[in-house]
């Protein structure tokens, strides 16, 4: 394990969620762990008459009083992405005026975007014509408005970058910020992913895919990750970000580590827009580049928090590849139960719930599984949460286009 603490890893000192399971990372990490069935699944009217009519939505948001006028400039999943990095850079006892903005970095990774205020917009030129549209629709849509709005808001002038590799954006970005702490581009960066989408045209053509449940029956036991009957995954909004920084410029200040960023792999299917490699040779190898990256073995990591959406093919893929590189030995969980699959913003969620675990030494559960698909070769945790002795874990992404990602997190 000397590898996840040499040169090449990074600190984790700060931590912030917004997600379908809490309002920041405590509450979220407390549902996640609780082994209650999920409470943030919602009928927005936005979806109303489609197959699928559901999702996981943030509750408790008070935007308009939180974020004042900067709210016009932002579609929601930028406020999400607001909101969590205030909370990331507050746990790690930052402030905007703490710090050189210049030494500070900010990627955020996004799937869709600001396709929340486009169909407001698309509606406004449709019903009303061109001149009641907002001359905001440029700047508010453009999948960049997260990472500009967590710029204006923290006063981060360093290195900025939208990363949009569909659900693999928020690994991805974190990724990237690792290897820009690596490369002295910055003392600090603020990176994962944030995503709202209730695009009633996306979510149709999702639906035509087959990609999503359709349990209306039953929305919160919908999500079921590597269940014997899944069918399919259930959208989430939501926003994780970490607070990364160049260990010793933590050292120099004093401050807190929740966790180490030691690894990172990343690669591409090359096969299909929208499947898997049925052998999931890619995500295999960005996950064996990732243990390389972080100079660990495969023998050392003792959890994964799986991309694990609930479709059929993913969690065969997944759990086959997670198998070959890492035997029988990790926990493997799936948190979008929970959280739902908040798309960009999984990989960041994921994340910092992975950096929670080893922080906490405890597994969160799959919590919808009740008979786990035979054909899943890996030990999935089920039900409740489940103590365990972590030095080392993983957190993987994949997503539409072939993006595969891996992150190697160790304990701090």
């Amino acid at each position: 394990m000397a590898g996840a603490r040499g040169p090449g890893a990074v600190a984790v000192t700060g931590i912030g969620l917004v997600t379908a399971a809490g309002r920041n990372a405590k509450e979220t990490w407390n549902e996640v762990t609780s082994a209650r069935v999920p409470a943030g699944v919602r009928r927005p009217e936005s979806l109303r008459d489609l197959p699928c009519d559901f999702m996981y939505v943030v509750g408790g948001l008070e935007p308009e009083t939180e974020l004042g006028r900067e709210i016009r400039l932002m579609d929601r999943f930028a406020q999400l992405a607001v909101l969590a990095a205030r909370e990331a850079v507050a746990d790690a006892g930052l402030t905007p005026e703490s710090w050189d903005g210049a030494r500070v970095g900010v990627v955020i990774g996004s799937a869709h975007g600001g396709l929340r205020f486009y169909d407001e917009q698309q509606a406004v030129l449709d019903g009303r014509g061109p001149r009641r549209v907002s001359p905001k629709v440029a700047p508010v849509t453009v999948p960049n408005n997260a990472a500009g709005s967590v710029c204006r808001d923290l006063g981060a002038r360093g290195p900025s970058l939208a990363v949009c590799t569909a659900c693999a954006s928020g690994s991805d970005a974190i990724g990237t910020a690792l290897d820009w702490l690596r490369a002295g581009r910055c003392d600090i960066a603020v990176a994962g992913g944030a995503e709202s989408l209730t695009s009633r045209l996306v979510f149709a053509g999702t639906c035509r895919m087959k990609a999503l449940s359709t349990r209306v029956d039953d929305p919160a036991a919908a999500c079921r990750p590597f269940d014997v009957g899944r069918d399919g995954f259930v959208v989430g909004e939501g926003a994780g970000l970490l607070v990364l920084e160049d260990p010793e410029h933590a050292r120099a200040r004093g401050a807190t580590v929740r966790a180490r960023l030691a690894g990172y792999g990343a690669s591409n299917d090359a096969c299909s827009a929208v499947a898997p490699d049925e052998h999931g040779r890619g995500i295999e190898r960005a996950l064996r580049d990732a243990l390389a990256d972080a100079g660990v073995a495969a023998s050392d990591v003792g959890h994964v928090n799986a991309h694990g959406t609930s479709t059929v093919m993913n969690d065969l893929v997944e759990s086959a590849a997670l198998h070959r590189v890492l035997g029988d030995g990790p926990l493997v969980t799936s948190t979008k139960a929970m959280t739902g699959h908040a798309l960009g913003a999984s990989g960041g969620i994921e994340a910092a719930l992975t950096a929670l675990a080893l922080e906490a030494q405890l597994v969160p559960p799959t919590v919808n599984l009740d008979v786990q698909d035979p054909a899943v070769p890996v030990e999935v945790v089920a039900k409740n949460a489940r103590p365990a002795r972590l030095e080392c874990a993983v957190s993987t992404s994949l997503g539409f286009g072939g993006h595969n990602a891996a992150l190697v997190l160790a304990r701090a």
